[in-house]
């Protein structure tokens, strides 16, 4: 059996549900918006401005999060993951929905493996048609209340383990299985398959791609920009 394994956050959605849920939750007040002005804002700002690195502009963004949602109850933060998906869940790549609409339809199984909270990454998997799905575990106590512990999966350690535990589950031939992804966190998932594809990759993506000789003869290079989508070849410059 074939696996196609996507990430969420850059590679199918045009940004990060994780963002889109922080800041809807300080829009309906469950987060109080000193949160994000006093701690988040700036980093934001220079990620927008391009002039920070946009892993750590996201790491910085999640650390404010987790904490920010410490003794909040999970129906309050599940019913404002609904809103996300029912208002931006549409927003994603054209080459990433066309992927995994051709991937159902060759009977290959969709898998979503994403950084994002597992109570976001299991509505998106619901809406695309993927068959399981790996998330960021945000773990609650006895009164339901996030207790500021999660157990991660935005790193490429991480990744690797939940595709070793999904071929064992769904019986997949990883040689002939995708994975897609836009950050260094998804290189587990390239190293693992026999068909990487990196979709608007990161510039450090990039280079761990060119230098390694394996990755670079099989990883498809996938830029969308406005309604064109362009394939690259491995060897052009980077800036």
């Amino acid at each position: 059996m074939i696996g196609a394994f996507f990430d969420i956050d850059g590679t199918l959605y045009r940004d990060s549900l994780l963002v889109e849920h922080f800041k809807k939750l300080i829009r309906y007040e469950v987060i109080d918006p000193k949160v994000w002005h006093s701690q988040a804002k700036q980093t934001f700002y220079d990620w927008d401005k391009r002039q920070g690195n946009y892993d750590d502009y996201l790491m910085e963004v999640v650390a404010v999060y987790i904490n920010a949602l410490k003794g909040i109850k999970k129906p309050e933060v599940e019913f404002v993951s609904n809103q996300v998906i029912r208002l931006k869940g549409e927003r994603v790549y054209r080459y990433t929905r066309q992927r995994i609409n051709w991937h159902i339809e060759q009977g290959h199984k969709v898998i979503f493996i994403s950084g994002s909270p597992d109570f976001l990454v299991s509505k998106m998997a619901k809406k695309y048609g993927a068959i399981d799905f790996y998330g960021s575990v945000y773990h609650v106590d006895h009164e339901n209340k996030f207790n500021g512990e999660i157990t991660g999966m935005w790193d490429s350690t991480s990744k690797k383990k939940a595709i070793d535990h999904f071929v064992r589950k769904h019986n997949l031939d990883l040689r002939k299985s995708f994975a897609y992804g836009d950050t260094t966190g998804d290189l587990g998932m390239f190293e693992k398959v026999g068909h990487p594809i990196a979709i608007n990759p990161a510039k450090e993506l990039v280079y761990s791609i060119l230098e390694n000789i394996n990755l670079a003869e099989k990883t498809e290079i996938i830029v969308e920009r406005k309604d064109v989508i362009y394939k690259l070849k491995t060897g052009f410059d980077i800036m």
